[in-house]
């Protein structure tokens, strides 16, 4: 079993890292030009967000954002290029149990997730002196959040049948939720309805409590959004896990 789950988390990250200028390099350009724009150009004029300088409030939505985005798209694109190249056939018919197999994917996901965003942190922290709030409450936020879109995009290439398919969640979908669960605002400041909306978007608690654990302000409370990221998780873990037994859109 360790030997099914290692090949698979090193083939994966090796992967991404030959290709560091597609996979690594576009998130800290990305981050580089919020800042520019958003922090420096716009940050004056807007001023302090809960309390807080807006270039800095905005950084932890920034990171995570990368996270989201980066866990989520190298599962995605490492279970589609199996199911494309026939080699997951190849591991579903050795005797390795499905989880371990899931738990794979999963992992090379978070390493992604991981080195993206600690390359974000620290050409973030070039720019401004920030220290962390609680680095307890921020790797734990992190971990979670990269295990979730893990998940979330192991499912997208099981049902994904051709390149084109595996673009529409994350562009009509996760992008637009991504952008309107607080990244660059407080919910505080937006009308009693569409905070009400705003409650109903899973990232918006995502990026609430990573901002918690680097600036120490948060608009909702760190149980729920907990809960609700343990509940999510182990929902998709079931699908992905039910999913993988079935062969659904791989055996055939």
């Amino acid at each position: 079993m360790w030997i099914v789950y290692k090949t698979i988390v090193i083939k994966e990250i090796l992967r991404f890292s030959r290709i560091w200028v597609q996979t690594i390099f576009p998130s800290i350009i990305t981050t580089l030009l919020y800042l520019l724009i958003f922090g420096g150009l716009m940050g004056e004029r807007i001023g302090l967000m809960q309390g807080v300088n807006y270039v800095h409030f905005i950084i932890p939505g920034v990171i995570l954002m990368t996270v989201i985005t980066n866990s989520y798209t190298n599962t995605m694109f490492a279970l589609f290029l199996a199911k494309f190249n026939h080699s997951i056939e190849e591991i579903l018919v050795s005797p390795a149990p499905y989880w371990i197999v899931l738990l794979g994917y999963i992992s090379s996901g978070v390493a992604r997730g991981f080195v993206v965003g600690m390359g974000v942190y620290l050409t973030a922290s070039f720019f401004m002196d920030f220290e962390i709030y609680s680095v307890s409450i921020t790797l734990v936020i992190f971990l979670l959040t990269a295990v979730l879109f893990s998940l979330a995009g192991f499912i997208n290439a099981v049902f994904a049948k051709s390149f084109s398919d595996v673009y529409v969640v994350p562009n009509f979908v996760l992008m637009p939720m991504t952008y309107l669960g607080g990244m660059f605002y407080s919910v505080e400041i937006l009308p009693e309805f569409w905070q009400s909306v705003s409650l109903l978007n899973p990232i918006y608690y995502m990026i609430d409590s990573f901002r918690l654990g680097f600036l120490g302000v948060s608009d909702a409370d760190l149980t729920t959004s907990l809960s609700m990221l343990l509940t999510t998780i182990a929902i998709l873990f079931v699908v992905s896990l039910y999913l993988l037994k079935k062969g659904f859109n791989i055996k055939n």
